[in-house]
């Protein structure tokens, strides 16, 4: 790995435009002193942002495929935000705006967990001796030791029927069958939350959806300072010149048969993988459609690329097995308040402040979330958008007797009233025509927390490589939780601050592990 020492002349080709190459972006030009003109990145789709999405309209309706749960230690991520003006309000930071937004609507969930249509009392894991035991023992063993194990190989079956179950594999989206290493990490990580987890204290969002909130102001930001977007650009190859000691990218080969090569002082930063490649949305009375790698542009040129060279890691574990990684979500966007009414009187929570709402006795592990509205800027006040998903797509209704893959929007809703045991109060709000619901086939969108082995997700940048490094959720940043924005923006810093001479350090990570006072409180949750 050579460090730059002539950053002025540098071009960089950023290929994807999801949150790790934004905050890449920022970095080279702010940090490193590469000019913003000589910044390119390219994206297949026509719209930048990646997984952090919201998109639509009153009419059409709105989608997000999901939404990001932020907490107060994200300190690369924080730190990125602090750099970029808010949209709404130049004078502040996202970071701030952020901050002022989560001091006013405070997560406290009062209906977290629902069984026939009435709110279970979480006050209680409902952990027993073994499970308290086998929950700590993960956290002391080291990660090596576990290789490719699933979280079903550590716990007992008593396990998953437990209310800590059910909050944990709703709120973090992870399965039985699952990486019981990345369970592990997330308990590392974040065992500072473990005592307010069941009403999800802690829990910190951005003032709307995160395309609007993040993605939009960053992207005007990066363009003012002459980073250039080229949407509707997708790399299909890269050529490397490899020996035992140093590893060179060369050439990027353009679906559109042209090539970009790379001179002397040009490097290229790739997001490998995507967890919302291939979504495809359905509508009110169409399902929506799997796809699969076939339609994917980073699984594809990862999966090429990384039959070069070892050190460029193993896609298959993390795409090869759509049917144990997808799930499914939709948007609801109503033109009528009933809906938000009766939630806010049956939870206790006003909009924004209650987050995850489960159905435990849903066949589909259904869950839903009242985002604080307006969750879009331009949405206007008499209407209302929430969105939900569900882990287990391929399970027949409780209600509808399909899958819920096989649902369209207006059926997903009927499934979601029937258990809230509001069908009746409902029907009238479906008849008038008011509401609008998009379903959202993700076949990747669990693949990051499938087992995996070392060396599965490439380093950073990998051992001899002198122009190139990985980004976000599929490339090893060590100890830290992928899934989350965190993960994705601290790749970026080891990228930049590895690769140029920059004086600065990747933010270290919050280490709540190691503190007796979170310690002591988590191990008093587990075992209330």
């Amino acid at each position: 790995m050579k460090i730059n020492q002539n950053p002025k002349q540098a071009h960089i080709y950023l290929i994807g435009s999801g949150i790790s190459s934004l905050a890449s972006a920022l970095y080279l030009e702010k940090d490193a002193g590469v000019p913003g003109e000589n910044i390119h990145i390219l994206e297949k789709d026509k719209i930048a942002g990646g997984a952090l999405d919201g998109i639509g309209d009153t009419e059409k309706g709105f989608v997000v495929r999901g939404g990001r749960m932020h907490e107060m230690h994200y300190e690369c991520y924080w730190e990125l935000l602090s750099h970029i003006p808010s949209l709404e309000d130049p004078n502040i930071s996202v970071r701030d705006e952020s901050y002022e937004f989560n001091e006013r609507f405070v997560s406290n969930g009062q209906a977290r967990l629902l069984k026939d249509g009435k709110k279970i009392d979480v006050s209680s894991y409902g952990l027993s001796l073994k499970q308290q035991a086998d929950f700590l023992k993960l956290t002391f063993v080291s990660e090596k030791s576990l290789g490719n194990q699933r979280i079903e190989d550590w716990f007992d079956q008593a396990f998953f029927d437990t209310n800590f179950w059910y909050i944990w594999t709703t709120m973090f989206a992870f399965q039985k069958w699952s990486s019981l290493a990345e369970m592990r990490r997330y308990m590392k990580r974040f065992i500072h939350l473990v005592d307010g987890l069941y009403k999800l204290g802690g829990v910190m969002r951005t003032k709307y959806n995160q395309y609007d909130s993040v993605v939009i102001p960053m992207k005007k930001y990066l363009e003012a300072k002459g980073v250039k977007f080229e949407l509707g650009k997708e790399v299909v190859d890269i050529d490397f010149n490899l020996s035992s000691d140093k590893k060179t990218a060369t050439v990027l080969h353009m679906k559109d048969k042209s090539e970009i090569v790379l001179g002397k002082n040009d490097y290229v930063f790739f997001t490998n993988g995507s967890i919302t490649e291939s979504t495809d949305n359905g509508s009110w009375d169409r399902p929506a459609k799997l796809k699969g790698i076939a339609e994917s542009g980073s699984w594809k040129l990862w999966k090429k690329i990384a039959a070069k060279d070892k050190a460029f890691g193993n896609p298959s574990p993390f795409c090869d097995h759509i049917d144990l990684q997808k799930w499914y979500s939709f948007t609801a966007t109503m033109k009528d308040n009933t809906f938000l009414d009766y939630m806010e009187n049956f939870t206790g929570n006003v909009d924004g402040t209650g987050g995850l709402v489960t159905m435990t006795d849903s066949n589909w592990l259904m869950s839903i979330v009242i985002a604080r509205q307006p969750h879009f800027p331009q949405q206007p006040k008499d209407v209302k958008v929430f969105w939900g998903y569900g882990l287990y797509p391929d399970r027949k209704g409780n209600y509808i007797k399909k899958t819920m893959a096989e649902c369209t929007g207006a059926e997903m809703l009927e499934e979601l009233y029937y258990h809230l045991k509001i069908q009746d109060l409902m029907k009238p709000v479906t008849n008038s025509g008011k509401v609008n619901c998009i379903p959202v086939a993700m076949p990747f969108v669990d693949s990051l927390f499938m087992p995996r082995e070392l060396g599965d997700r490439p380093d950073v940048i990998p051992k001899g490589a002198t122009n190139f490094a990985f980004l976000g959720q599929f490339a090893e940043a060590p100890k830290d939780c992928v899934f989350t924005v965190e993960y994705s923006v601290r790749t970026a810093q080891i990228a930049v601050y590895g690769l140029f001479d920059t004086n600065k350090k990747v933010q270290p990570m919050y280490d709540s592990a190691h503190n007796p006072k979170y310690l002591l409180g988590a191990l008093k949750a587990i075992s209330r």
